[in-house]
């Protein structure tokens, strides 16, 4: 049987003090649903393991499903093979930003945007930021530092697809876990 190794982000786990889930709960929820070799990087909704279901969209359902049950919430839940987040880092645009990883952040998306609204980025891009929209990712550098962007703060409202961001350290880290789990 073939086994699948996936990256979780949860969207709004555990962020501000609200939507609070122990990562060992988590992992024990996931391991309750034929999770296996479930690992965990920082408390924020990144998680790997293996899986022998190969369907993204049914396994998040799953999962957001049995979290919902457990915590009370239903939370976003981001499916991407180990190969896809390797493919995105691959192919950030940006390799300045991997100097100052908490510069650059990359949007995974649910969906490709059908309409984004790029007038509406360039708008509210800062002179320093650079971004790319490839794919399902939304690429953004921001030398000045994310908290003050502008963009970052409406980006998923102009892509027009629900969304969750990550630091390009947490993109490395999670990657790097991905590895370890699926060998």
């Amino acid at each position: 049987m073939q086994v699948t190794s996936w990256i979780a982000f949860f969207r709004g786990i555990n962020v501000g003090g609200h939507h609070i889930v122990p990562m060992t709960a988590l992992k024990s929820l996931l391991g309750a649903l034929g999770c296996e070799v479930v690992a965990t990087y920082i408390q924020s909704g990144n998680v790997v393991f293996r899986h022998e279901q190969d369907d993204a969209i049914a396994l998040s359902g799953t999962i957001a499903e049995a979290i919902e049950s457990q915590f009370g919430f239903r939370p976003q839940v981001l499916l991407l093979t180990r190969d896809q987040l390797a493919t995105y880092a691959n192919h950030n645009p940006f390799s300045e930003g991997e100097l100052e990883p908490k510069t650059l952040h990359l949007w995974f998306l649910s969906a490709e945007p059908e309409r984004a609204n790029i007038d509406g980025i360039n708008k509210l891009k800062s002179a320093s930021e650079s971004f790319k929209l490839a794919d399902h990712v939304f690429y953004l550098h921001a030398p000045d530092g994310i908290g003050r962007s502008k963009l970052a703060a409406k980006i998923e409202k102009l892509l027009g697809v629900p969304a969750t961001a990550r630091n390009w350290r947490t993109v490395t880290k999670v990657l790097e876990l991905a590895q370890q789990v699926s060998s």
